[in-house]
């Protein structure tokens, strides 16, 4: 039997009308937000990912699955969204929609990763996109509407984070104390962080390795290196939150784990389990880097397969599967043709609407109609269809009622 790989499931029937509910109602609140949804491949140029996301990440060095094709072109499945909505952004000169631009996104990532609770080398993320707004304003509002999706799923237990990595000019100073305070204990960090420790010391702090955190313990704090910039738009947004009643801690060991983020970042982390279940910051500089104009952004993203896992716990009896209204037992001929044509005008109306397929007995109708919880069983025969009258049977009950086959009246008797 062929199975699927590691670190991919099944979304099966029974589990599906979870993620439809999740996801619609994301979609509701990012596009009461004024966002409207993007769709780019699903795979990129090698190139986008190494220059977006950033050759020192963890994403880039272990995780892309990476090919080349036909063309010996290096191709790329994409690892994450901002990326290559950037590139989308640029290509397609949205530019000229008008700024600040509000994305959305839903789609499927591939990372070869560690295979955990709630990850996956297949995974679904929603993701959202400002761009072009330098105001601390946008970033309190991707916050606010990341926040909204753990209000409106009643989703308990999540707290708020943010730090502030500063910008490039005071980022350069922040680096070189840090490597100051790494130096005396190189050799002792894994080969990862030493290949970091020139390009990009911050992910150093990222490390998991345990020999790594431990060493890392007392490490300088970005937010002491703060230029004035960073520093006021880092007060506007605690003091916003603050005077919107909105709880959050600074946590300065947050640097993310893409290499494009600069000033803000923030993640929501379910305390249940202590793991990040939404997080995103500021990405001022990613529009330049992958070949555009000098635009600020900011955005977050949040993996369908934790958000599944965490409003199930709390949520487990909130929202059934859709059960059938109306299955139409049916026998003989004429028969069939009726009931194939009252089920097809009332799926037309709105109506969930089952009938047999596989010329089963009367008995073996009513059966599947049990089996899958409908609530009312019409019978049509070769009488029934004579008279143009037949029998409506409540499941839930018990009762009958005669009824005529005119799918108007048969609309009305089940609304």
């Amino acid at each position: 039997m062929i199975q699927k790989p590691k670190g991919t499931r099944d979304i099966l029937p029974g589990e599906s009308y979870k993620w439809q509910y999740i996801e619609n109602t994301i979609k509701e609140i990012l596009e009461n937000n004024g966002m409207k949804e993007i769709r780019v491949p699903a795979f990129e140029y090698t190139e986008l990912f190494q220059r977006g996301v950033g050759e020192t990440t963890d994403v880039v060095q272990k995780e892309m699955y990476t090919f080349l094709d036909k063309a010996d072109r290096s191709i790329t499945l994409r690892p994450e969204g901002t990326a290559g909505v950037v590139r989308s952004y640029i290509e397609n000169g949205l530019s000229n929609l008008g700024s600040p631009l509000k994305l959305w996104y839903n789609m499927p990532m591939y990372r070869y990763e560690n295979v955990q609770k709630g990850r996956y080398r297949e995974f679904r993320q929603i993701g959202t996109e400002v761009i072009g707004s330098e105001s601390y304003l946008a970033d309190v509002e991707v916050i606010l509407a990341g926040k909204a999706i753990f209000d409106k799923l009643e989703i308990p237990n999540i707290k708020l984070n943010i730090n502030s990595i500063g910008c490039p000019v005071c980022r350069k100073k922040y680096q070189e104390a840090l490597r100051d305070f790494l130096r005396p204990n190189f050799d002792k960090y894994c080969d990862t962080c030493k290949t970091r420790f020139e390009k990009n010391p911050l992910r150093i702090l990222d490390c998991k390795e345990e020999k790594c955190k431990k060493m890392n313990v007392g490490a300088p704090v970005i937010l002491d290196f703060l230029c004035d910039e960073c520093k006021t738009h880092f007060e506007n947004i605690k003091k916003t939150l603050e005077e919107l009643g909105i709880d959050y801690q600074i946590d300065s060991s947050i640097v993310r784990g893409l290499d494009y983020y600069t000033k803000t970042v923030f993640e929501f982390i379910s305390e249940d389990d202590g793991l990040a279940v939404l997080g995103g910051g500021r990405y001022d500089g990613l529009v330049k880097e992958v070949g555009g104009q000098n635009t600020p952004a900011v955005g977050f993203a949040t993996g369908l397969d934790r958000i599944v896992e965490v409003f199930d716990k709390y949520n487990k009896d909130k929202i059934k599967n859709l059960n059938m209204k109306l299955y139409i037992a049916n026998i003989g001929d004429r028969a069939e043709i009726i009931a194939t044509k009252i089920a097809y005008e009332l799926r037309a109306l709105g109506i969930y609407v089952e009938k047999d397929i596989c010329s089963r007995s009367i008995n073996a109708q009513f059966k599947y109609a049990n089996k899958k919880n409908a609530e009312y069983v019409l019978t049509i025969g070769d009488t029934e269809v004579e008279e143009n009258k037949a029998k409506i049977k409540n499941m839930n009950t018990g009762i009958e009622e005669e009824i005529n086959l005119n799918t108007e009246e048969i609309y009305k008797y089940l609304s």
